[in-house]
């Protein structure tokens, strides 16, 4: 079974669950990854003493960009006299 997620690394997030995340591509949820083991092995039960390969394989990596600070620039408007006596 080949399944493909997103894994972000953030080393400075502020908590321990947010400094690796691995999410499906399409639906941004977390995997189950006992789930999964389940569902390779089918419906019956009992107890099973398995092996899972992990084989890691990084398809693109995307930086991430830099905060930029956006300069906003507002015209200025006047405002007629009536209005500032009133303020």
């Amino acid at each position: 079974m080949m399944k493909h997620y997103i894994l972000n690394l953030n080393p400075t997030a502020k908590h321990e669950w947010d400094r690796c995340i691995l999410r499906d591509p399409l639906t941004a949820k977390r995997p189950d990854i006992a789930k999964l083991i389940a569902e390779a092995v089918g419906a019956d039960t009992g107890s099973y003493l398995v092996s899972v390969n992990i084989e890691v394989q990084v398809l693109e990596q995307a930086a991430i960009p830099q905060a930029e600070q956006l300069s906003l620039s507002f015209p200025e408007v006047s405002v007629p006299s009536q209005l500032r006596e009133a303020a």
